[in-house]
Formats: C-alpha cells, structure tokens, sequence
C-alpha cells in the first residue's frame, strides 16, 4: 500500500482537512466535544502539527468550517463571524461581520479563483464577499442574466464590509436571493488566481508586486456613511468622538460643551447591536430629559475640549476649558465637578483597573493623579515644556504614558508615580515641535502608537524606543490630524488636515487604503472640515 502517516487530529474530534491550491502545504480545522476549536498546519511527512493558529472564542456549539485562497490565506467561520490568517502567521489577521446576520458558525467557500467567499446566514441564505475582481465578474455575470431574462440584478455601491484589512480583501454583497436589495461594492486589493496550475491567470504578474497594493476610494458610491440624527442643537461643532467600549454607541462632546450619545440597538437588521453605517443610531436621552453639559467659560475659544469614558461605560468625565464634570452614563447626572482653572485640563484618562483614579494631563505641562472618592490629587507628575496632549496607560506593564505638545514622551511608574524614561520624538529636518502628540496602546499593552502632524509611530514600551516611522507622503502629504488603532489593534486609521484618511496596516505601518474626502463630505460642508 505504500507508506501511510497517521494524525491525530486536536480535539480528538470532528476535523476537516484541505490542502493549500499548489498542494504543498496541508491544513486540517476543527473542533473538539468541549467546544475547543483547532486550526493547524501540519508537517505531512511526518504527521506532526507544525503550526497553531490562535484567535477562536471558547465552548463552540458546533464544529467550525474553513476554506484556504491562493496558497497565502485561511478563512473560518466562527463566533458568527469570519476571520482570517495568513498562513505564515499565527495570529489573527482581521476578522469580519460581514455587516451581521450570520450563524453562530458559518459554513464558506471561497471560488477556484479567490475572489469571491460564499458565506452562509442565520436566515438560511447566503452572503456573497468579493474585491474588485469578483465585484467585475459579478457584474459581468448579471450582464449575461439581463440579455438572457431582461430582469437585471440591481446592484448599487456602498461600503466594505472589510474595507482594507488583508490582502484577499472582500466586502460584503447582500443575498442573491433578495434581489431587491442594494448590493455594497467591493474596493479591495486585486487578487492573483488561486489555481496556479492555469498560468494565464496570473496575467504574469508576480505575488510579490501584487501584495498589498493601494486601494483608493474617491467616491460616495465606494463607501456607506449613515448621520447622527440630531435635533437639540445643530449650531455647536464637534470637538471630539468617542465610541462606547461596548460598541453599541457614539459619545461626541461638542465645542458649547454638551454632550450626546447616540446608541444602536438589537434588530433583526442588526442582531448584534453594535455600531454599523448600515443602520441609523438613536439619539439617545434619559426620560428625565437632562443633558450632560459642562462648565464652559466666558473665554473657551482656546479651550481644549478632552473626554474619557470608563472602562465599563458606566462613567464619562470631560472639559471645555472649565472644571472636569463626572457624569453617570444612564442618567446623564453629574456626579461631581473637580479641577477648576487655572490651569485648564488638556487631556483625561481613567485608570482601567479603578475607575476613582484618573489623570489628568493639565494645560501648564503637569499630568494631576487624583482620586475621585477622596477628592483629592494624590500626587503631580511633571517633566514635559508644553501642555499634556496624550495619556495611555499599560495594565499589563504598569505604565502610564504620557505625550505632550513638546513633542516628548514621558513613561511613568504607576505603583509609585516615578518617571522611568523620557524620549523626544524623531522630528524630519527642519521641523519643530508644534502641535499635538497622541499616544494610544495597541491590545497586546506593550506597542504604543504615536500620532503628531509630522508622523506616526509604533514604540516598543518594554525597550521604550521607536522600532517603525510613517511620515506624510505621497498621495498623504499634508500633516497628521489624528490617529487610532482599530478595535482589534490590526489597522491604524489616521487622519489629515486635508481630509484624506489612511488606512495602515498597525504592524509595518503600510498604507493600505486612503480614503479621499469627495468620498464622505459633500461640497457645501468641505470648507469647515476638521477632522477629529
């Protein structure tokens, strides 16, 4: 019979075993009678696991389906989601919701040529996810079914569901059994074919030139953007957002110093909840009727409007130039008001492990420590020039960082509150050290992503010094706004002065996707654009 290798398969259990296209390399997925989910490659010479790949939840109530693409990628549905790997890594690439409605674990398959994912939903349809090669073969599909019956498939653009994540980039494309409804477009990278046993596929391009490459939306049609209704106050701007930690809402604080929250809610529309453009958010008010509204003095055109929420969403603290008001979240009361100017506060943070520590970083360069049960500034950090712009602290490493407008970063002990280290930011030539820095962690609380208009940044706190560099460039030339990382630490999303957005990958800090401001501002509004 020749020679045979036996694999026992983790979780002793139900597994399902593919083959990358090419065949060289082999994978199996599956799940065990405790709910303990396994994707693996395996060393099929020898029979043993040569890799483990991380990021399913816990107690699966089936067994999870996975499909492979163009011998580079690995999709499972799991945790009514789809997520993604490359097959060199480990860890999680991205991961989507493909805009909700999908089982608990969805079965998929992705076409021979790997730009289509056929995804089944909750309902008992399915969903379609492309990039821009299966969107063209879609339409060329529908274009064949319209000279055959005369009755076209409607298709309309909207957003990614994906947008700009991962290579093989696919954005949802509503059920072909509902023909009615309108179908988002795909703005994801060109693919290569899966199948290299057909070369004429390849179009002769190499792998290599063809990873990663730029995607540019510049149109409303590209991309689904949904407005916060709001009927109390249209005359005031925003000054910051905020998204609940939660993720089923928007907290804006506005520059007369009010604030609004706007919530999404369970439907069938939007079974999980949580913010979508695909659904309009309710402005939403406790029956008392009563505002959260801050102290705002006479002279606050060059106040600092600064916000932080609790880690539970039970807490928001925030100033316009005035005293710090705590307000409770589902009543919107104010607990207490604190830190009267002078000075003013520039910049407020909870501490995730208790909520009755908060620092405060003040407009003449001190960061206050105070405690909010006692009333009273446990200690005073200093060291920056300028006011506190940033402050992020690292439950993991017992760190607070702080950013000032000094262009410096100060790395604080919380146990005692002594400064570890400080550094001064890599500034191009000729700059100096204007504007704000931003600092923010990624998940894992030992990379922290630094903002300033001359660049961005990742450091490596455990070593405190800055091991990537992103300067404006390009397509992005004008200086930096604002940055995030998103809410799996796997995309940084920056904005500029001009009203360009960037995507960038939050490992190498590539751009991945920029997003022009044709796309999501009309003409008559361009003119008072700041981002935030």
């Amino acid at each position: 019979m020749g020679s045979r290798v036996d694999y026992d398969a983790p979780g002793q259990w139900c597994t399902t075993m593919l083959y990358s296209a090419d065949g060289s390399r082999l994978f199996s997925c599956g799940t065990s009678k405790d709910g303990d989910s396994f994707l693996v490659e395996w060393n099929e010479s020898e029979g043993k696991i040569k890799r483990t790949y991380s990021g399913f939840r816990k107690n699966a109530t089936g067994v999870v389906q996975f499909d492979t693409t163009r011998n580079r990628f690995l999709a499972v549905g799991d945790d009514s989601q789809i997520k993604f790997w490359h097959m060199d890594s480990t860890n999680m690439l991205t991961s989507t919701e493909a805009e909700g409605g999908l089982p608990s674990l969805p079965r998929l398959r992705f076409n021979k040529e790997g730009n289509l994912l056929v995804v089944t939903t909750a309902d008992n349809g399915f969903k379609v996810l492309a990039n821009a090669n299966g969107l063209r073969t879609l339409r060329a599909m529908e274009a064949r079914s319209y000279e055959a019956s005369r009755t076209p498939l409607e298709m309309k653009v909207s957003s990614s569901a994906m947008g700009t994540s991962i290579g093989p980039v696919v954005s949802k494309v509503e059920r072909v059994d509902s023909p009615a409804r309108p179908t988002p477009s795909l703005n994801g990278v060109e693919l290569m074919s899966r199948g290299i046993e057909k070369p004429r596929n390849l179009e002769h391009v190499s792998e290599k030139t063809k990873t990663w490459e730029l995607t540019e939306i510049v149109d409303a049609t590209q991309c689904r953007t949904v407005a916060m209704p709001d009927n109390l106050d249209t005359a005031s701007k925003v000054a910051r957002l905020l998204y609940t930690n939660s993720g089923v809402g928007v907290l804006a604080l506005g520059t007369n110093g009010v604030q609004k929250l706007w919530k999404w809610s369970r439907s069938e529309q939007n079974p999980s909840g949580k913010a979508t453009a695909s659904i309009v958010p309710q402005l939403w008010q406790p029956n008392s009727g009563l505002l959260m509204t801050n102290d705002v003095p006479d002279n606050s055109e060059d106040a600092v409007p600064c916000i932080a929420l609790s880690k539970n969403d039970s807490y928001v603290m925030s100033a316009c130039g005035g005293k710090v008001s705590l307000f409770n979240m589902m009543t919107f009361k104010v607990m207490t008001t604190f830190m009267a100017p002078p000075p003013a506060s520039t910049f407020l943070a909870f501490h995730p492990q208790d909520n009755n520590i908060i620092a405060i970083g003040m407009d003449d360069s001190a960061i206050h420590i105070y405690n909010v049960r006692v009333d009273e500034v446990k200690t005073k950090l200093k060291g920056h020039q300028k006011r506190v712009s940033g402050l992020a602290f690292s439950t993991s490493l017992n760190i607070l960082v702080s950013s000032g407008a000094d262009a410096q970063l100060f790395f604080w002990n919380t146990d005692n509150w002594e400064k570890i280290k400080s550094v001064t930011l890599q500034l191009p030539a000729g700059k100096t050290s204007q504007g704000d820095t931003r600092v923010q962690f990624h998940s894992d609380q030992v990379r922290l992503l630094v903002c300033h208009e001359t660049q961005l940044a990742i450091y490596d706190v455990n070593k405190m010094e800055c091991i990537r560099q992103w300067m404006p460039q390009e397509v992005l030339s004008s200086s930096l706004s604002c940055a995030v990382y998103s809410c799996n630490s796997q995309l940084v999303y920056a904005t500029f002065t001009d009203g360009n957005i960037g995507v960038f990958d939050a490992d190498s800090l590539r751009l991945r996707c920029r997003i022009a401001p044709s796309a999501y501002i009309s003409p008559a509004s361009s003119n008072r654009l700041q981002l935030i």
